[in-house]
């Protein structure tokens, strides 16, 4: 997952996540992509647009 700069750390990527994968710390966003099967809710979700798919 790339996370663009502009990044609020919102939160709205990891309540939506139905694996929780996404953990949100206070300058980072951190995913265990290993785990993720993909569904893009993450990336759908983000208010700002920040987040993309590799």
């Amino acid at each position: 997952m790339i996370v663009k700069e502009w990044c609020m750390y919102c939160g709205e990527c990891a309540g939506v996540c139905p694996r929780n994968l996404i953990e949100v710390r206070e300058l980072t966003l951190k995913f265990n992509e290993d785990q993720c099967k993909e569904c893009s809710l993450c990336v759908q979700v983000c208010p700002v647009k920040a987040l993309e798919k590799e």
